[in-house]
């Protein structure tokens, strides 16, 4: 069995999608793209849906505390290096890359969605 895609609710699809392509390497799949439902596409083929948190039926809009979504980069560079294109582009980060367990990373915050960039540590 294959994960096919994730379904995210936030508050802003539009702007969640430009920050998925232009920090997280995803690309449209939307002939037309709107405010309602966004379909995006990993680099690994994965695919991502953001559907506006106003189509919860039950205004059920919260995600959990620790829910949150991770991205595994090949090493610390590439960890700090996204953190730096995060930093520049305005992101807010509430915390600089760093030894997490076996792995090092960050946590952050975007719209509605806790976001981990990590990478394993090698000895």
């Amino acid at each position: 069995m294959i994960l096919n895609h994730l379904n995210l609710s936030v508050k802003d699809v539009a702007t969640t999608r430009l920050f998925f392509e232009t920090y997280l390497g995803f690309t449209s799949a939307d002939s037309k793209p709107n405010d309602t439902l966004a379909v995006l596409t990993g680099a690994d083929g994965f695919i991502l849906v953001l559907m506006n948190q106003r189509l919860n039926e039950n205004g059920n809009n919260a995600y959990p505390d620790a829910f949150h979504i991770g991205f595994y980069l090949p090493g610390e560079t590439e960890v700090q290096e996204t953190y730096q294109r995060l930093q520049q582009g305005g992101i807010a980060l509430e915390q600089a890359p760093q030894k997490i367990r076996k792995n090092f990373g960050f946590y952050f915050h975007y719209d509605t969605i806790m976001i981990e960039i990590t990478c394993t540590i090698h000895a």
